[in-house]
């Protein structure tokens, strides 16, 4: 898949998901709730609703990056810091989802905005080194790595959708991976552990806040590296994140509503994270080509 036909998979997604016309509002957040992140430290969660205060959104650039303007003001982040960003082509998607708020700001559609901030703030307080560590070692617990015995269809579901996928992480990273029926999941080798570890080296900070929460969505970091890498869509890496939940929908039936509100935002939050991770990875030059396109 090319990068081009990739990018413009997750903006699609991303957008038509994160129109808040389409989402209906979720239950109000409890105290002290939000996005838990891979060190199990729980992240600030903004505001569920605001009316929204500006008619006019732009962009701008400034000594640190590109900055977004709600009519005169300077957007800030919950820490009160300038709410500036690297790339111009990631300026323009967050300004899109300020922009895209009707009477009412719905923080929980602006899933961009909010790994933005995160990025920016860093709440939990970890460096590189230790959002490394803590993608890696999703890998102990990856959904595509547990299986089951029984029921037997399932089981043979399983096999058919998610081997192809472990293969190909195996080849890709020439790494050993495998899968397992036990509780205590497959042994990793520590080469496997090692070589992610210095694939994920490559990325700067910013990607691997996106990559954080696109495993975080996925419950697998080889499902998660499959798309960042473009070898599957983001349509794919949902269903395959969700194949034995898809296998007892087809059984039992679908719970009307619940269930297609978990898929919309599941692939709002997926597409956006890996958009993320692309336009904070891709050169100045590929960002505005796709601009244009």
């Amino acid at each position: 898949m090319s990068s081009v036909a990739m990018w413009r998979g997750c903006r699609r997604l991303w957008w038509a998901h994160s129109l808040p016309a389409r989402l209906p509002r979720p239950p109000p957040a409890r105290s002290g709730s939000g996005p838990v992140g891979l060190c199990g430290r729980r992240a600030y969660a903004p505001p569920t609703e605001r009316k929204r205060f500006y008619q006019n959104v732009s962009i701008s650039q400034g000594e640190g990056g590109f900055e977004i303007n709600l009519d005169h003001r300077k957007l800030k982040t919950p820490q009160a810091k300038l709410f500036t960003v690297p790339s111009e082509a990631l300026a323009i998607a967050v300004a899109t989802e300020w922009d895209s708020q009707k009477d009412t700001i719905k923080f929980y559609t602006m899933h961009l905005t909010t790994l933005c901030n995160t990025a920016l703030d860093n709440p939990t307080q970890r460096n590189k080194t230790q959002l490394i560590r803590a993608a890696v070692k999703f890998l102990e617990t990856d959904t595509v790595c547990y299986r089951v015995e029984e029921p037997p269809a399932l089981a043979e579901l399983q096999k058919n959708e998610w081997d192809p996928v472990i293969a190909w992480a195996e080849q890709r990273y020439n790494v050993t991976i495998g899968s397992s029926t036990s509780i205590l999941g497959p042994n990793i080798p520590a080469s496997t552990k090692e070589t992610f570890v210095s694939h994920l080296a490559s990325y700067n900070m910013w990607a691997l806040q996106g990559i954080e929460f696109v495993i975080t969505q996925l419950k697998s970091l080889i499902l998660s590296m499959s798309l960042i890498d473009r070898h599957i869509t983001v349509e794919k890496a949902v269903l395959l994140s969700r194949l034995e939940e898809e296998y007892q929908i087809r059984r039992w039936g679908n719970v009307e509503w619940a269930h297609d509100y978990d898929l919309c935002e599941l692939r709002a939050r997926t597409a956006a994270g890996t958009l993320f991770v692309h336009l904070c990875s891709e050169s100045s030059s590929v960002k505005h080509k796709l601009l244009q396109d």
